[in-house]
């Protein structure tokens, strides 16, 4: 079969300067060396034009698989390919056996080992930009809940230094009504003032129902800790630099939460295109058990390209599902998958944590892997067993029916 490409380039991405390695089928290499600038990436694509090669005849191999330097060479029509910074090293070792490396070698390994093995690289295209805008502010709102956890467990320890009665009415100190009533009764004695009805208010104002005016009143007239000279001046100073953070995430994450919502829906309208399809794959994902819109943005966002090929087995490997075999004679080992996209992980965990909460058949399959697993590795089955499910709702372009399922499982 005769070669598709007439140039391949191997880029070793840097964060100042790339080293580039043109290998031509003559095997007259060129290396040499771009910044990382508007100027910098102008420059390649002149001197790959200078080449006389068609872009679509060029295939381009590199480990990062984005930013600015990708998102050039795939507007300027190059066939990008992607590899994993660990396979490329084992390429490495073809061509030196005394471990030498450095940046121009590696410009090269990567031109060649795509020359010659294609396979084990991954092809890159140009992504919706909606998709890229979900990635970004999926990954912004992780950021945004690992950040506010942080703020509040502060809050919390600062709390339990000398302000415990409040942590028996709200325990995570995570809550909007709690910090309200530290700004307006930052101390114990200032909380035995507060009255009843200015409670009730304060809880009505926002919507707290499990808890009533009586109750958070009692926890304030409990006596306080007697705490040494000092603290309590101290303490409330902390409390009130770290009250405006907490605030201030807990406002940008629901902001964030919002803007989710925004892009999916529009994801969901876009239009189809030549293939006209009954239901979008946003509004797919959405109607699984356990599916909230993290969950589902979050897998748009980290998993695009195996749900846009429908890929099974990709979509489970990301996801750290598919287990890795170790067996050589007679020894085998079943080991839980690490090398994993760590967001999707965290994301079909707590999918799969959901569903066996609201889906009976979820739960069911969860009850019998309990029985000879532990409760990882029975999680990990209840979402192996729900991407296989998206993926073959994906197929057909149903929307999740339980009804059916249960007939099904029956």
């Amino acid at each position: 079969m005769s070669d598709p490409y007439e140039l391949y380039v191997g880029i070793d991405w840097a964060s100042t300067s790339h080293q580039i390695c043109l290998v031509p089928p003559d095997g007259a290499q060129e290396v040499f060396a771009v910044a990382h600038s508007g100027a910098g990436l102008a420059a390649l694509r002149e001197r790959l034009q200078a080449r006389g090669v068609s872009p679509e005849r060029i295939a381009v191999a590199i480990e990062v698989p984005r930013g600015a330097l990708v998102e050039a060479l795939l507007a300027h029509g190059c066939h990008v390919y992607a590899i994993n910074p660990k396979q490329l090293d084992r390429f490495r070792d073809r061509h030196t056996v005394a471990g030498a490396k450095d940046d121009r070698r590696d410009a090269f390994v990567a031109a060649d080992a795509l020359r010659t093995d294609r396979a084990a690289f991954r092809r890159l295209q140009p992504e919706n930009p909606l998709v890229v805008q979900l990635r970004e502010l999926s990954r912004l709102h992780g950021e945004l809940v690992e950040e506010h956890g942080r703020l509040a467990n502060r809050l919390r320890e600062q709390l339990w230094r000398f302000y415990p009665q409040l942590l028996a009415v709200s325990p995570a100190a995570d809550e909007e009504w709690l910090w309200e009533v530290l700004r307006v009764a930052p101390t114990p004695a200032a909380g035995r003032r507060l009255t009843v009805s200015a409670l009730r208010a304060l809880l009505a104002r926002h919507r707290i129902r499990r808890l009533t005016a009586e109750a958070v009143s009692a926890a304030l007239q409990e006596p306080a800790l007697p705490v040494g000279p000092g603290t309590l001046a101290a303490a409330s100073e902390h409390l009130a630099l770290l009250l405006p953070r907490l605030r201030l995430v807990h406002e940008q994450r629901a902001q964030c939460e919002r803007r989710l919502d925004r892009l999916m829906r529009e994801l969901a309208a876009e239009p189809a295109g030549a293939d006209p399809v009954e239901h979008r794959d946003v509004t797919i994902l959405q109607s699984l058990p356990g599916a909230g819109k993290v969950v589902v943005a979050t897998m748009l966002a980290e998993a695009a390209a195996a749900l846009t090929e429908r890929d099974y087995q990709t979509l489970r490997a990301q996801a750290g599902i598919a287990p890795v075999t170790r067996q050589s004679g007679k020894s085998r080992l079943v080991l839980m998958r690490r090398a994993c996209n760590g967001r999707l992980r965290a994301a079909v965990f707590h999918w799969a944590r959901n569903a066996i909460r609201f889906d009976a058949v979820a739960r069911a399959h969860y009850e019998r892997l309990r029985e000879r697993h532990g409760y990882a590795r029975a999680l990990r089955g209840v979402a192996d067993r729900l991407l296989h499910l998206a993926l073959k709702l994906l197929v057909t372009g149903q929307l999740y029916d339980s009804h059916r399922r249960q007939r099904v499982a029956a």
